[in-house]
């Protein structure tokens, strides 16, 4: 069991807090892990009550130590503070008392299973911290049922965020939700909407970096939670199976989630993917969720484009751009990072360039080229979508051969996007100063058509040398179209592909 030693900077948090003459408390989720002898694998998660002031004080211990506060909620007196350590990412949050006493703040406590506290002002250093939790017995026997039940018929009117964190609990501990406490939950979800959009947000991202992502979003969408929190996935709900589908357009989502989450078992042993998958992309969430993420919103843009053709089949042309705009209005909607938004727009925007790949039996060098230089360090987390995208396509015009195929294309290109990582870093031939000194050309938009012709040329092997380079880019220049815009003429790649298909 651990003692009040083995916990990093708790020591800074109570000299902090006896400086400010206030009292600091450990609650909740920590405590409840070392009773299940849960283990984080890297860092771990403390929460605090603080008897006055909890925003200054995290602020404060965010200076002392010097780790990234975060405002979590500032009419509600929540905030964070997060540290990387050799142990991996530990946070802390505080929040203020909510009731005149510890005692009276427990009780207004979200589960039972949350309700454990150690008063820290009274730990010595070799102190048991289990030893020193308070009489629970109704935690304890909740923690044994492995269940997660509220602490009374206010909970969630106290705070709704609750309403969503019996699911974000339920994914990381793998408890049940009580048939009160989802009874509790289903005529309160639209409370959600009350919630602040930064605590909703990290709700959901504790949610995706679960491996129960996916049956976790089908409870959530059971009763209405997930659709309250992000209504444009309701609207999947009115796209009916077509004929390369078994599912209407949200089911075949959320089974895009599931395929996602059997090939990361699947793929978990393949060399310097699990890295690229834990790797932080921005806002303190893994590529891993944003995949996850991506599962759901691919097909946002169905809805609005669905048209039914004169052949009697269903187009959902550019589906993906439209799917790209739903999905900005929800990441600036959820307040995720501009990094996070990013790659989450462009997963969508180009979830279907794997699959213009397969319309080959292999796919040209040309746009595999163009495929990995559009989709940069997403490529790999676009395969991966592309095919759980393809595995939860199993309607009658889908066959077993068309997965296997599509997973014989995507599979190596993969491989091939660390191999080309281990490579040296690419060096132009020419750049634009060549285009005005060799060539005489005057700088404008033909510079880029120019040069992203050439970098292509050598990446393919077409030319080898300067000269050659030169020679490319002369002949390119003859060739520039100025009335063609200047993102067609790089090569935005399209193909053959039927939008009914993806």
């Amino acid at each position: 069991m651990p003692v009040l030693n083995d916990l990093p900077e708790i020591y800074s948090i109570i000299e902090l807090a006896k400086r400010r003459q206030v009292s600091v408390f450990l609650v909740g989720g920590f405590l409840r892990d070392q009773h299940l002898k849960r283990q984080a694998r890297k860092g771990a998660d403390f929460d605090f009550i603080v008897t006055d002031g909890a925003i200054a004080f995290a602020r404060a211990f965010a200076k002392k130590v010097r780790g990234a506060f975060v405002l979590l909620d500032k009419e509600s007196g929540c905030a964070r503070v997060a540290r990387k350590l050799p142990g991996g990412l530990w946070t802390y949050d505080f929040a203020d008392l909510r009731a005149k006493d510890i005692a009276g703040d427990i009780r207004k406590r979200d589960f039972t299973i949350n309700t454990f506290v150690v008063d820290l002002m009274k730990l010595r250093g070799n102190d048991d911290i289990l030893s020193a939790c308070r009489r629970n017995p109704k935690a304890l026997a909740d923690v044994r049922a492995r269940t997660i039940r509220m602490t009374g018929s206010g909970a969630f009117d106290d705070d709704p965020l609750r309403l969503l964190r019996a699911y974000s609990l339920s994914a990381q501990t793998g408890f049940s939700i009580a048939s009160s406490t989802l009874a509790a939950i289903r005529p309160r979800v639209l409370l959600i909407r009350n919630a602040s959009p930064e605590r909703v947000r990290e709700e959901l991202f504790k949610i995706f970096e679960t491996s129960r992502a996916a049956v976790t979003m089908r409870s959530m969408a059971r009763s209405g939670l997930l659709f309250a929190i992000i209504p444009q996935l309701k609207l999947l709900e009115s796209v009916p199976k077509g004929g390369y589908h078994h599912l209407n357009v949200w089911q075949h989502s959320l089974c895009a989630l599931v395929e996602f989450e059997k090939l990361l078992r699947s793929m978990a042993g393949r060399a310097q993917l699990p890295d690229y998958l834990a790797e932080i992309v921005g806002g303190g969430h893994s590529r891993s969720a944003l995949i996850k993420f991506a599962c759901l919103l691919h097909d946002t843009g169905k809805p609005e484009t669905r048209r039914n053709l004169p052949d009697g089949r269903v187009s959902f042309h550019s589906h993906e751009r439209v799917g790209r705009d739903i999905t900005r209005i929800i990441c600036r909607q959820l307040k995720l990072s501009t990094a996070e938004r990013y790659v989450l727009e462009d997963m969508v925007a180009l979830h279907l360039r794997p699959g213009y790949l397969t319309n080959f039996k292999k796919a040209p060098d040309r746009m595999v080229f163009r495929f990995m230089r559009d989709a940069k360090e997403e490529a790999v987390s676009l395969l991966l979508l592309s095919l759980a995208d393809q595995r939860a396509t199993r309607g009658p015009l889908t066959s077993p051969q068309d997965i296997q195929h599509h997973a014989n294309i995507v599979l190596p290109l993969i491989e091939l996007f660390f191999a080309k990582k281990r490579e040296k870093p690419f060096v132009r031939l020419i750049d634009g100063d060549d285009l005005i000194k060799e060539l005489k050309l005057a700088p404008g938009p033909q510079f880029k058509v120019i040069l992203a012709a050439v970098e292509e040329a050598q990446h393919l092997g077409k030319v080898k040398v300067r000269a050659e380079a030169l020679a490319f880019a002369r002949q390119e220049a003859r060739n520039f179209n100025p009335d063609l815009s200047v993102e067609k003429a790089v090569f935005k790649e399209g193909g053959r592909h039927e939008d009914q298909r993806h």
